[in-house]
């Protein structure tokens, strides 16, 4: 591969690294509002779906590791997951002495409601890192377990039956570990648990023809082969 193709390649790696990093950011930071999502409402399926806000930008990371898997390789993948890990524990780090520092009479949000929003951001965040190291990792080990027993062949089958058993483990984990930190009750895991499961299914079915899309721009680009990586 030329200088100039290898520029772009390590540009296109850094903007996928930067969408994950900063997917993973904020869905801890914004995890605290529930929403109802009506997704079967064309179909006359009156279902509600009761979810978290956080899990709107979470399954992006999941689509960004399998690009990464596909177009780098394993080693890459995981690098841009362990900086996803590192960049979320700084980020909690801010907000930890964001808290601890008195608002000014004036200030536009004062302590109380500063703390209402961000003061379970450590509990989330130590919960979404242990299911997300756990849920990441399968994720990766599967996708290639799938990308060499097919020879590198059947994109949709690696990019979905990587990602829907590892969100699976995923949901478990980090509701289990909530609910056991007193941030979510009980009563409140079995709907939270599936809601957030058939949501994270539904997306990554959803962003499969953008896995295809993308994967056959780069190879295109980068003039790569079926098995070739970056």
């Amino acid at each position: 591969m030329d200088t100039d193709k290898e520029q772009k390649a390590q540009a296109l790696y850094l903007m996928l690294a930067a969408i994950f990093i900063s997917s993973l950011v904020a869905c801890n930071l914004i995890f605290q509002k529930f929403f109802f999502w009506a997704p079967f409402a064309w179909f006359n399926i009156d279902y509600q779906f009761e979810i978290s806000v956080g899990l709107i930008p979470y399954p992006i990371t999941f689509l960004v590791t399998d690009l990464i898997s596909e177009l780098y390789g394993q080693k890459k993948a995981n690098r841009v997951v362990m900086a996803g890990l590192v960049a979320s524990v700084f980020v909690l780090g801010i907000v930890l002495v964001s808290m601890n520092v008195p608002a000014t009479s004036w200030s536009p949000v004062d302590d109380e409601t500063f703390s209402g929003v961000f003061g379970l951001t450590g509990l989330a965040v130590f919960a979404s890192m242990m299911a997300y190291l756990f849920a990441q990792f399968i994720d990766i080990r599967i996708f290639h377990f799938w990308k060499r027993l097919t020879k590198g062949k059947m994109l949709w089958l690696r990019n979905n039956f990587s990602t829907i058993p590892s969100q699976f483990v995923d949901t478990l984990l980090v509701l289990g570990l909530l609910c056991g930190f007193g941030v979510i009750p009980w009563d409140k895991f079995y709907i939270l648990f599936l809601n957030g499961f058939i949501y994270k299914v539904v997306i990554a079915l959803l962003d499969t023809p953008l896995f295809y899309i993308t994967t056959a721009w780069a190879r295109k680009s980068f003039g790569l082969g079926l098995n070739d990586e970056l």
